[in-house]
């Protein structure tokens, strides 16, 4: 993918510059430039398992240093080749490398959903964790993955299992498989050492799966005393430094006033007099909702139900009568939540962040989950991680707020301006592709 993209880029340079002669200097800059940069941001670290939002953020960070470096070497150099055909170059390359990108990835999905270009798996363990690392490879073929075994200490029906953990690496050997996945809530820390040793010295790859219904918690740096003695360090989270709050804020500021401008400033005056016409009632809805450090305040959005008295103590429902038809597009497609970015630049919420709930239901959720007051060390969010991954909305059993919960204090805890980013991307994705629970 590398040669290819190089090949579009100076291959688009040499055609469609007007210059009567390109500098080699040019070329070396303009190639150099790239390989580092791409090198820099990982651009090129996409896996099997990569998610497609993941990729949209690769391409946005690459073309922006390269937009960036290109226009450098004018400025620095002067040289004024190609200066008339800027633009174009720059949309064509965009466009090529986008293009050939995705062409890419999609025939190689398409190549592996057939089992071509797998790689053989074996899963060290039967619990929960287990299951689902089987499921995801075995439902997704695009994936590449095909589970030849399982190896577990308590018994099973199922025609993979084959075994004891301590028969798994006569298997491996034999069957020559890729990788090992191992699951840390049953293998004990023997096992788990065995493991890696045999996987290091068959160069075989190896893969700890950690129990996902598991709340997060801090991560820890690692420090030697004196050579020999490991301490592990808890690291700040990354909203105790002034810093990150003061990037967080700004990217608010500046993504709602954009929203606001160029969507709300000619969207509004529809929706309002589509809404009156819908129904009785004002065109926007407000209603106190917990923000930072448990806090009130009031939380704007679209109306999307008829005016009843239910409102602030129950959440929508499927086939909720309450809905009104223009509210319930409105609810499919996000579009109710505009008015937030109004409250972002309050400073009452921010883009993205654990979305806001009821004072009633929030007393009610902190019974169910220990570490729920967590998410009240942050902004709300318009959107959140919990909710690009499929947790939004209607509360229909424990399982609900606890997995919403547990990405809640995923994010506070791992929080990058790139993770924002690519929830973003991530929620205009699935509000496009339609959304299960967006009632």
């Amino acid at each position: 993918m590398l040669l290819i993209d190089l090949c579009i880029i100076n291959g688009t340079i040499f055609y469609v510059s007007d210059s009567e002669y390109l500098k080699p200097f040019f070329f070396l800059y303009i190639n150099t430039f790239w390989v580092f940069s791409s090198s820099f941001i990982g651009f090129y670290k996409v896996y099997r398992h990569t998610r497609f939002y993941r990729i949209l953020s690769l391409l946005a960070i690459q073309f922006s240093l390269f937009f960036l470096g290109f226009f450098t070497y004018f400025t620095i150099f002067r040289e004024g080749d190609i200066v008339n055909n800027q633009a174009l170059i720059l949309i064509l390359i965009f466009s090529g490398i986008t293009i050939m990108k995705f062409l890419f990835i999609y025939a190689l999905k398409k190549y592996r959903s057939y089992g071509n270009n797998y790689r053989k798996v074996v899963v060290l363990g039967s619990d929960d964790t287990a299951k689902k690392i089987i499921k995801i490879f075995n439902e997704k073929k695009e994936f590449g993955y095909i589970v030849t075994a399982f190896f577990s200490n308590k018994a099973s029906k199922n025609n993979i299992y084959k075994g004891l953990i301590s028969k798994s690496f006569a298997f491996v050997l034999e069957n020559e498989i890729d990788e090992i996945y191992c699951s840390l809530s049953e293998l004990n820390q023997l096992e788990i050492k065995d493991a890696i040793t045999f996987a290091n010295e068959n160069n075989i790859k190896i893969k700890l799966v950690p129990n996902t219904n598991e709340l997060y918690s801090k991560s820890f740096k690692k420090e030697y005393y004196d050579d020999s003695m490991l301490v592990l360090n808890a690291n700040k989270l990354p909203f105790e430094t002034k810093e990150n709050r003061i990037i967080k804020r700004i990217f608010d500021v500046v993504f709602s006033v954009f929203t606001i401008v160029f969507l709300l400033s000619w969207l509004t005056p529809i929706l309002w007099v589509v809404i009156k016409l819908g129904s009785k009632g004002p065109a926007f809805f407000k209603q106190k909702r917990e923000g930072l450090k448990g806090e009130l305040f009031v939380c704007y959005k679209f109306r999307s139900m008829k005016i009843n008295e239910n409102v602030e103590n129950r959440h929508t429902t499927k086939n909720d009568l309450r809905t009104t038809s223009i509210g319930s597009f409105l609810r499919r497609t996000s579009l109710d939540e505009l008015p937030q970015f109004f409250n972002v630049l309050k400073g009452d919420m921010s883009v993205v962040g654990p979305r806001p709930h009821l004072k009633s239901l929030s007393i009610e959720y902190q019974k169910n989950v220990n570490n729920y007051l967590d998410r009240h060390a942050v902004k709300p969010g318009i959107t959140g991680l919990a909710q690009v991954r499929g947790y939004r909305g209607e509360i229909t059993k424990k399982s609900d707020i606890k997995n919403r919960i547990r990405l809640d204090v995923f994010y506070i805890e791992n929080w990058a301006i790139q993770l924002d980013i690519k929830i973003i991307l991530q929620t205009v994705f699935n509000v496009f592709n339609g959304e299960e629970k967006a009632y």
